[in-house]
Formats: structure tokens, sequence, C-alpha cells
């Protein structure tokens, strides 16, 4: 293994691939760098010297600037490197967006729905509308698991704390997810199971489910129940009977929604598994299907890379809004909008946010951006969108799901076993942990580290994607981990 690399030629610092010792030479790539002090894996090491003031340079752009003179070899982190990010900005529409030029669709075995969608899974959901019936709907869950089999791959219920005592948009938020999870593809069946008193109720999410199909939808108030338990199963028996026989089908991989997502970065995630799974993205997109990247917040510092391949100005200016949005809802509730990244990314090597952001959004490939959705909106065409929602894990992936992604790739260089609604394929930035952690980790991106190639490993992952669609489970799936987690922006009463 190489001991750095240098990701731009106009870098001014490298990243340790392996740990670097002090006043030991190292050399890769015509580059010779004598570290004047210990550089942990992962971690930049200043390949020149940067006066105090100067931005240091990563990724061919500025992650900040250095607070002391730093000299070559020296360890570059949070305490010489401060972030030059500072609230709202204009931008001007530039855009540089290349179509990626159109490849054959492949195919996966799925499950096609009257709408015209593909479901990757056949479940049987159970959607509380509220946190009082979170308990019937486990007891629900339980019980039902006689009804597997026979074209149903299983029942699974979706707590959540929400549902009553919300107002205003952070209302409409619970409504308008539980609606799109609802519609979604991969449940086969739904029951949307309500208490009768709420302010998000059956009613409410139902006419937020526009067209949906009555074959597999169900609704059950509890209160106007005798006994709800009886009757959810009696229910959940009518969905079950209607899927089955229901097998999978040949169908084109321009069906296929991906959502984009990382969590527990470090400092490997922008010259690996992100890098990856921006392959992967280009791959399907050329092939007609649609990914989204989300986290808004870790787009900030990296945010024209985006805004400069927007495919026309009405798309340029919503990214800009949907930018300029979220630093405003940091600073309506007096928090600082640059308070990243986290203790975990810090001790992976990520200094500032523009370094995360930077690495993040590697994740989005080169295509063009298509579409901006607001949260809680549905991907209506192909190609790269940009979802509005928070970076917290399970509240963005939710988000994904229920903007119709029927798979989640989640990047990461610390680990996670959580699972999303939709399978979440857990990318890991370094082999170490794949190793470590073979029970969460899916798809081992490390390998680039070794001299593996980009291409190689973007097409890689769309096979292993591929055959995720057709029916084979992810380790989340396997533990049985799967969580919702609904944005709450607003007032409790």
């Amino acid at each position: 293994m190489k001991p750095f690399v240098r990701i731009h030629p106009r870098d001014s610092v490298a990243v340790a691939l392996r740990p670097l010792a002090a006043g030991r030479a190292v050399s890769a790539g015509g580059l010779a760098v004598t570290p004047v002090e210990e550089i942990p894996a992962g971690h930049k090491v200043a390949l020149e010297a940067i006066a105090a003031g100067e931005p240091v340079i990563k990724y061919g752009f500025p992650i900040g600037a250095a607070t002391r003179d730093i000299p070559p070899g020296a360890h570059v982190h949070t305490h010489n490197l401060r972030t030059l990010l500072s609230g709202e900005l204009d931008y001007a529409f530039a855009s540089e967006a290349v179509p990626l030029p159109p490849e054959a669709p492949e195919r996966f075995m799925g499950y096609p729905r009257a709408d015209g969608r593909v479901g990757v899974r056949n479940y049987i959901w159970i959607l509380p509308t509220v946190g009082c019936v979170n308990d019937v709907a486990r007891a629900l869950e339980r019980r039902a698991q006689v009804l597997t089999g026979g074209g149903v791959e299983g029942v699974f219920a979706f707590a959540h704390p929400y549902g009553c005592s919300q107002m205003g948009e952070d209302q409409e938020n619970t409504r308008q997810i539980l609606a799109d999870l609802a519609l979604h593809p991969n449940a086969g069946g739904v029951l949307v199971l309500g208490l009768g008193c709420e302010n998000s109720g059956v009613d409410a999410i139902r006419e937020r489910m526009d067209g949906f199909d009555p074959r597999r939808v169900r609704f059950l108030v509890a209160q106007d129940a005798e006994d709800e338990l009886e009757e959810g199963l009696r229910l959940l028996g009518e969905l079950a009977e209607a899927m089955r026989g229901e097998g999978r089908e040949s169908c084109s991989a321009d069906k296929l929604v991906v959502g984009l997502k990382c969590g527990g970065s470090d400092g490997f995630s922008g010259i690996t598994a992100n890098p990856v799974i921006g392959g992967f993205s280009d791959l399907l997109i050329a092939r007609g299907g649609a990914t989204i990247l989300t986290e808004v917040p870790e787009m900030f510092g990296a945010e024209t890379l985006l805004m400069n391949r927007c495919e026309g100005e009405a798309q340029f200016e919503k990214t800009v809004d949907l930018i300029n949005g979220f630093k405003r809802y940091f600073e309506a509730h007096g928090q600082p909008v640059y308070e990243n990244p986290s203790p975990g990314n810090k001790a992976g090597g990520i200094s500032t946010l523009e370094d995360k952001s930077l690495g993040c959004t590697q994740k989005s490939g080169s295509a063009p951006v298509s579409g901006v959705l607001a949260y809680g909106e549905r991907v209506l065409a192909p190609g790269l969108n940009l979802l509005s929602a928070p970076g917290n894990d399970l509240v963005a992936s939710t988000a994904l799901a229920a903007a119709g992604a029927q798979i989640v790739l989640f990047s990461t260089g610390r680990g996670t076993p959580f699972g999303a609604p939709v399978p979440t394929v857990k990318i890991s930035s370094n082999s170490a942990l794949a190793e470590k952690k073979r029970g969460w980790i899916d798809f081992d991106a490390g390998g680039m580290l070794e001299g593996g190639t980009l291409s190689g490993f973007a097409r890689a992952l769309m096979d292993y994607v591929l055959a995720v669609a057709g029916g084979e489970k992810v380790k989340a799936e396997l533990a049985g981990y799967r969580d919702i987690a609904i944005f709450k922006t607003g007032v409790t009463l």
C-alpha cells in the first residue's frame, strides 16, 4: 500500500493511507515528504509550507485556512485548521452540466406495481399514525409472522413518537412521510393504523395518498374497533391473501431509485467509498435510473459543485433555496450553521465541514442535477436528485425511502448497524472495518487503497445492487434492523 495519496494535483495536503512515523521519509506518486510528527491513518499531512491565514487545499478546493504556520510534514487537523464558511451566500448560475452517454438498461428480478414502479421486496408494512398505537403495531407484527410465505416476504411495523401534538409544517412532515411510505413499492401490503383522536389520523394520511391501490392498503382506527388486535390481524390476512402467488419478474434497472447517504465518515470516505458510490450513480443514471443525494448540511462548502451541474436555471434556483433554506433553519434555532464534523469524523481525520462536504458530495458522481426535492416529495423523473433532509442517519435514510428509494447505499468509515425501511447497503471506506464488522458491512470499498480502479469497484457495486434488488438480503435485514425517523422541526403541544 502507498503511504499516502494526494487526491488532486493542486492539493497542499495528502491523506495518510497508513500511520506515518515522525522523521521517516516516505514517497508516493513522485512526491516525497518527511513527517515531523506522527500522522494517523486517514489524517492529513502537509506537502508544503502553509502560512497562517492561507487556504489549505484538498480535493482541489479550500477546506479551510491555517490558524498558524504549518511546515511541510506537519499534521494538518483541527488544531491548526479552521473553516472558511459563514452564513448565507449569493450564487450565480453557470451550468457545466454534461449529460451522461446513455447505456442499455440492465435487468433485475422485482415486483411490478400498478403505478408503474417496481418493488425490490414484497413486504407487509404496519404504519402507526401516532406513537400511542406503537405497541399495538408491534403486537400485530409479532402475531402476523404466520402470514409470511407464499408471496409475503415479511411483516414489519415502523414505530415512531409523532402524529399528535404537532403544529404547522412539523405536523405536515409527519403526515406526508407516512403517506409516502404507505405508497412505497417495496410494500406489497400496508396497514395504516391510527388511534382515532390524533391530529394526524388515518383520514389525514389517506387524503395524501393520491392514487393508492385499494388492493394493497387497509386502514384501521383502534378506537372504532372492539378488539383492535383481532381486527388488525383480519385486515393483515386480507392483504396477505391478495399477495399470495406473487413472484418476482424480470424488470428493467431504469425502474430503480437508489438513495445515497454516508455516516460515520473518516479520512478515507472521500477517496474510496464515496467515489465508488458516485461511480455507481453514474452507471445507474446512464441506464435510465434515478439516484437521490441528501443530508444538505453536508453539502455546505461543496454546494457550488452541485449548482454548476444543474440542468437549468430552475434547478439551480431550487438548489440555492435548498442550501440557504437549511442555513436559515439552523439560524432560526440559534444554532451555528457549521457545527460539524462530528467527534467520530474528527477522530477519522476529517477536520472541517468543507473537508467533510467535499468528500460527501463524491457520492453524486458526475451526472447533471435533474431534480431538487422538498422533504417528503417523491422522485418523479430519472437522473440525479437532491433531497432536502438533515444529516442525521436515520432521518435522512427514512426521507430517502419516502422519496421513493427502494435501496439506500450508506458509506461509512466508522461503522453502524442501523437499517432504514428499505435495504440499506453498508459500504466500508477501509478494509479493516469490513474485516472487523462483518455483521454490518455489505461491500468493502477499501480495496481502492490497494490499487483497485474506480470503474472496477463501481461496476462491482452495480452488480451487488442488482442482486439486492433481486432479493439478496443485506446485513441489516438479516439482523432484523429496520426503523424510521421523521424530521422533527417544530413545537410539541
